[in-house]
């Protein structure tokens, strides 16, 4: 790919990280004031069905109001109950993700992950979801993204027209590996809420880093 192939990626949040009740409904505003924010994935995060249907009562308006995307992953119940704009499937199954867009859209935004080769990757996006992500809720501990997600992202934005969001590293100085691949979209959870002291500031540089893609390529 050449330079004029580069967009500007859009950022995804994960709420992974996020505590409940009001704290974490603070930190949420604080990151979704603090730039461009596309859509935010509502992670389970090990709680009880119980306990994530009042975690996502809470948050969904939230989103929503801030103009971004609510999308709840793993659980359709939850998503119809709480008015989300979208349903996330992370368990990697061809089958699951064909049935979750039959059965709720184009009503709701459906993505999946969890399809780790290109094969897996094509085969589900002969289901027709809204996106594919690359990379696993919970699972950006590392300073650098995976390279294999990155290696998938790449390869899918050069040929395919459905959207992929790409999981980025927990280090904001390893965004750029994330925004060569292409993808539309870059979530990060630990890169922006590990440190809740400086939630706003870590919105503002990602931003920063994607507004460089458009700079660069106008230069």
């Amino acid at each position: 790919m050449t330079d004029d192939d580069r967009i500007r990626p859009r950022l995804v949040l994960a709420t992974t990280l996020l505590p409940d009740g009001e704290a974490g409904i603070a930190l949420l505003r604080e990151a979704l004031a603090a730039g461009d924010v596309a859509t935010v994935l509502v992670d389970p995060a090990g709680r009880s069905d119980a306990a994530f249907q009042d975690f996502a009562e809470l948050v969904v308006p939230v989103i929503q109001e801030a103009g971004a995307a609510a999308i709840v992953a793993e659980d359709t119940r939850c998503a119809g109950r709480v008015k989300a704009d979208g349903f996330h499937t992370s368990a990697g199954s061809i089958a699951g993700l064909r049935e979750a867009v039959g059965r709720l859209a184009p009503k709701l935004i459906v993505g999946g992950s969890g399809f780790t080769t290109r094969h897996e990757a094509l085969e589900a996006g002969e289901a027709m979801p809204d996106y594919l992500f690359f990379g696993k809720l919970g699972a950006d501990r590392d300073p650098e993204p995976l390279r294999r997600n990155l290696e998938l992202a790449e390869w899918w934005a050069a040929i395919v027209e459905i959207p992929c969001i790409v999981q980025g590293g927990a280090d904001l100085a390893t965004l750029g590996e994330a925004i060569e691949t292409r993808a539309e979209f870059i979530a990060l959870s630990v890169a922006i809420f590990a440190d809740p002291a400086r939630v706003a500031d870590h919105v503002r540089e990602a931003n920063r880093l994607f507004d460089a893609v458009l700079e660069a390529k106008a230069a």
